[in-house]
């Protein structure tokens, strides 16, 4: 069953009837992590989500069950032998549109990589035939473990998705790869299987792939700087999914809007086009495919005002501008054979063309592989959490992608860099 996906400005609760609020169940393993489920429930119920949670009885020795039922609205239970008339172990799997379970300790993995059905959560993972996402959270060493992988990798061979965990703080000193990835990450992963209706692949493993994002900003002086809209969105969203479907990402972030690093992703920080230039052709030497969605200002100042230009009587200087290298254009020449170039074009239209025009003449200039085209201003594509747009390929393809997630826009662009790898 494919469910109508939540806009993350619908409104919550009896705004949107139960009929068309998405089912997720919730499953929550016994980890320290087990904290951040709260925000992740909350995220989900207020972009129109029904939210059952399932945790595991080690799980609410970590967080009550009150807490659950308050933000869920909906009651909490751990055994098969709670509601036994409404046969609850196999009714909520059957009757989901997707099942989260986050966090997924090692424990839990093993227990549903063998078939187990010893609590609730597991039962309905038994019976679940919608779409299964785990966010593992364990210590560095149990992640790296050979029966953990060995799960994981049977977990994903039917079609589970599996993240790959953040790196970051682990339990007392410790750190390294095991993290639970940011809430917003996995919310962001949990709309995406629902929009996408099946499970994510893992079809880019063993590819290096580079992604740049975010707005560059070219100084004045001290203070004041030539800037863009960008929030670096579209970017992130691209660099997690690339991660998740078994990719290295070299993510190389201009300025944004405060977002987490992505989980299983190398991030190198850029601030002007020339930093961004620099980093992006270091990385992409040895990779499969890139992808600039960054927001590159066409322009810089000539001149850099050592000290803050000051406000006087008098009208300022005219600000003499000079052209940027175009990146875009420079990793097409550079290319090594078989690399897979993808640009990104925010256009309007105008008395000589409308979006599309002006997207298939920039993409015929620029000489790349792939060109999503985004019509720009009144709200869209900018600073907000959606996108939608156009898929132009060099060799004449066009296909149209329609509003949703920003992730979805990204896991479209990828299937189309798949099939040309």
């Amino acid at each position: 069953m494919t469910a109508r996906p939540a806009s993350p400005d619908e409104p919550s609760g009896e705004a949107v009837s139960s009929a068309d609020r998405p089912r997720v169940l919730l499953g929550v393993a016994g980890g320290i992590a087990a904290y951040k489920s709260a925000e992740l429930l909350r995220r989900l119920t207020e972009t129109g989500h029904a939210v059952r949670v399932l945790p595991t009885e080690s799980a609410l020795n970590f967080v009550g069950a009150a807490t659950f039922e308050a933000l869920s609205g909906q009651p909490v239970a751990t055994g098969v032998f709670t509601d036994v008339p409404s046969v609850p172990h196999v009714k909520l799997g059957q009757s989901a549109d997707l099942v989260v379970v986050a966090p997924a300790t090692a424990d839990l993995m093993a227990r549903v990589a063998h078939g187990r059905s010893d609590d609730l959560l597991t039962a309905a993972l038994l019976t679940a035939r919608c779409p299964v996402l785990l966010a593992p959270a364990m210590h560095t060493e149990m992640w790296e473990h050979p029966a953990t992988r060995d799960n994981v990798a049977l977990l994903r061979s039917r079609g589970t998705v599996v993240l790959e965990p953040a790196s970051g703080r682990l339990t007392g000193k410790d750190t390294g790869p095991g993290r639970l990835p940011d809430p917003s990450e996995i919310a962001d992963f949990a709309r995406l299987l629902l929009e996408r209706g099946d499970a994510l692949p893992r079809d880019l493993a063993g590819r290096h792939v580079v992604v740049s994002a975010g707005g560059t900003r070219e100084a004045l002086d001290p203070v004041r700087f030539l800037g863009n809209r960008s929030s670096g969105r579209q970017g992130y969203a691209l660099a997690r999914v690339a991660a998740q479907r078994g990719a290295r990402v070299t993510l190389v972030a201009a300025h944004t809007a405060d977002l987490p690093d992505p989980a299983a992703v190398d991030v190198v920080r850029a601030g002007s086009a020339a930093q961004l230039q620099a980093a992006v052709h270091d990385a992409a030497q040895d990779a499969d495919a890139v992808v600039m969605a960054a927001a590159v200002a066409d322009f810089r100042p000539v001149d850099l005002a050592v000290d803050k230009i000051k406000r006087g009587d008098a009208e300022p200087e005219p600000l003499r501008l000079a052209q940027n290298p175009d990146i875009l254009a420079g990793l097409v020449r550079e290319r090594a054979p078989g690399q897979v170039v993808v640009g990104f074009a925010a256009e309007t239209g105008d008395a000589s063309g409308d979006v599309l025009h002006h997207g298939r003449a920039k993409l015929r200039r620029k000489g790349c592989d792939l060109l999503v085209v985004n019509a720009v201003g009144d709200g869209k594509a900018f600073e907000v959490g959606e996108n939608a747009g156009w898929l132009l390929g060099a060799d004449g393809g066009e296909s149209e992608i329609p509003n949703g997630s920003k992730a979805l826009l990204a896991s479209r662009v990828w299937d189309a860099v798949v099939e040309r790898l």
